[in-house]
C-alpha cells in the first residue's frame, strides 16, 4: 500500500526556510524537523526567488499581477482568433453559396 503524501503548512516550511538560513546547515535542521535535506533545499531555492509567492500550497503556483494579465490577454486573443476563423468559414460558405446561386 503506498504511503499518503506529507502536507507542510506555509508557515512551517518558511520556519524551516528561515532557521537552515540562520544556522547555515540544511541537513541537520531538515534532521531535526524530521524531513529529507532536498525538500528543505527544495524550498530555500523557492523561498529565494520570490518570497512573496513562495508555497501557494497544493502544487499550484501563484502569479504575479503581471503573469495573470498575460493570463487573461491570452485568453482574450484566443478568443478573438476563434471568432475570427468561425467568421472566415461563414463568410466562404455564403460566398459560395450566392456564386451557385447566380449560376442557374
Amino acid at each position: 500500500m503506498a504511503e499518503e503524501r506529507k502536507k507542510y503548512s506555509r508557515e512551517f516550511k518558511i520556519t524551516a526556510v528561515e532557521l537552515s538560513l540562520a544556522r547555515g546547515q540544511v541537513k541537520e535542521v531538515a534532521e531535526e524537523l524530521g524531513i529529507d535535506p532536498q525538500l528543505l533545499s527544495t524550498w530555500k531555492y523557492q523561498f529565494r526567488n520570490d518570497k512573496d509567492i513562495a508555497f501557494p500550497g497544493n502544487g499550484k503556483k501563484k502569479r504575479t499581477p503581471q503573469e495573470e494579465e498575460n493570463a487573461m490577454l491570452r485568453k482574450e486573443l484566443a478568443d478573438a482568433r476563434l471568432e475570427r476563423d468561425i467568421l472566415k468559414k461563414a463568410i466562404s460558405i455564403f460566398s459560395s453559396s450566392d456564386r451557385k446561386n447566380m449560376r442557374s
